[in-house]
């Protein structure tokens, strides 16, 4: 899928990617290893997309936005109980009886999270940000993916600025621990 164009786009564009690894997992037979790699591959496209909206989608829902720091609150949480399922999971073999559970309560979370977001979220932001705006924000949230963590970290800050200062260092330990254990290359 192609990445590209405004912040609502971009982050639409990581919503279908994310379901499209949920119906990997839910394809496979239980306990087959694989879905323990399409949960890894699920944690680690959350992780950026979750930090790099807490950089500068929820900022900018709290400033354009009426209601956007209750707004932007519900979201923070939302991804507080998602971040949370993803660290149990990250324990788990894909036989532990224990996977299942925590993946169907991560799916059933996200979901709704997502479904949140582009019914209620991006129309309003829609409505209240110009197209530029938009625009810088899809860049921005693009390259905070980049050099975002890719694991779970239930305590670390998600609010500005301590998440912008923390992010790239937590990023970076990730990234070194992925490609020394080779999660996420599959």
């Amino acid at each position: 899928m192609g990445h590209g164009g405004d912040v609502i786009a971009e982050l639409t564009t990581d919503h279908e990617e994310v379901e499209e690894l949920f119906t990997n997992i839910q394809e496979a037979s239980a306990g087959d290893p694989r879905r323990k790699t399409y949960a890894d591959q699920v944690t680690m496209e959350l992780v950026r997309h979750s930090v790099a909206e807490e950089m500068y989608l929820y900022p900018a829902v709290r400033e354009h936005l009426a209601d956007g720091d209750a707004m932007a609150d519900e979201e923070l949480r939302d991804h507080a109980k998602a971040e949370q399922i993803m660290k149990d999971l990250e324990g788990c073999a894909a036989d532990d009886p224990q996977f299942d559970v925590l993946v169907t309560k991560l799916m059933t979370e996200v979901r709704q999270h997502i479904a949140e977001e582009e019914n209620d979220l991006f129309p309003q932001l829609r409505a209240a940000c110009s197209a530029e705006m938009l625009n810088e924000l899809g860049d921005k949230v693009r390259q905070a993916k980049k050099i975002a963590p890719t694991r779970p970290h239930p305590s670390a800050p998600d609010k500005p600025p301590a998440n912008k200062l923390l992010a790239p260092g937590v990023g970076l330990v990730d990234r070194l621990r992925d490609a020394m254990s080779g999660r996420g290359k599959d």
